[in-house]
């Protein structure tokens, strides 16, 4: 996922050379074509002068910054992929291969691509192949559906928003708020309607006619019926040709993102900052 990550470490007089190791992305904009990570050796200079100069402890601030402002999605999804592999690294990692191709045309090392609505960060692609391999850690495996995947599953793809790109549905940050069970499909004319039950953690911030991403797919909501616990929507026949959900059968589980909107209006209130009881 891309975020802008910062971190302290600190370094005493007892700390050896052999007890850190430093890695660094190369320019992901120049790397070469099977999208492979490599280690930079010119680190081995600096941290050379850096334990013959240091005297004390001292904090050391490292910063790995890939954009200034993080990934952000619209919800509308641009090709539907097919999952090659999932599984453990031989480091003990966690990772998942998918097949895709309008992803791939502009694609680098660090980019975020939204798997069913869940932002995650290409560590790996082969172009010529169309697969790239997305890193997953274990709290995306537990927030998500993400661990229900399996060779051959059909997912919903969309590549992070440039500056220039139409905003065609909403503000969609691929951080996944949980999941909710679709409990009824039912067809009206070509439409099909969609109830899915979740959460009252989630459920709360989910209103009439509000923006709600379901697999990464930027859908608009019809009612709300907290008694069940429940909303609904509805899919018109392209959309339902171009995403994941009908292909889904009742009692199986969607990734669910409300709109960021509501979380911070409660935020605001819950602080005080804004008193509803003042004009």
């Amino acid at each position: 996922m891309a975020i802008t990550t910062s971190f302290s470490l600190l370094i005493s007089p007892k700390v050896t050379k052999q007890n850190l190791i430093f890695y660094t992305l190369k320019n992901h904009h120049h790397s070469p074509s099977n999208g492979h990570i490599k280690f930079n050796p010119n680190l081995k200079t600096s941290v050379s002068k850096l334990f013959n100069t240091i005297q004390k402890p001292q904090f050391l601030r490292f910063r790995y910054v890939r954009n200034q402002i993080n990934s952000m999605f619209t919800g509308i999804v641009e090709e539907l992929g097919h999952v090659k592999h999932m599984g453990y690294d031989e480091d003990g990692g966690f990772h998942l291969k998918v097949e895709g191709n309008i992803v791939l045309q502009d694609v680098n090392l660090g980019d975020s691509i939204a798997v069913n609505g869940t932002c995650l960060t290409v560590t790996e692609f082969d172009t010529n192949a169309s697969e790239f391999t997305l890193g997953l850690a274990p709290e995306t495996l537990r927030k998500t559906t993400l661990m229900e995947l399996e060779p051959g599953s059909i997912v919903n793809l969309e590549r992070a928003l440039l500056p220039s790109t139409r905003m065609g549905g909403h503000f969609v940050q691929g951080h996944v708020d949980g999941t909710g069970e679709i409990v009824s499909l039912d067809q009206e004319g070509d439409s099909l309607w969609v109830k899915i039950k979740t959460s009252p953690e989630i459920l709360r911030y989910i209103v009439p006619k509000g923006f709600i991403a379901i697999d990464g797919t930027s859908l608009t909501v019809v009612d709300v019926l907290d008694k069940e616990a429940c909303f609904n929507i509805m899919l018109v026949a392209y959309t339902q040709q171009n995403v994941v959900i009908p292909l889904k059968k009742v009692g199986q589980k969607v990734n669910l993102e409300v709109d960021i909107l509501g979380k911070y209006v409660e935020r605001l209130l819950s602080s005080g900052f804004l008193d509803p009881t003042k004009s």
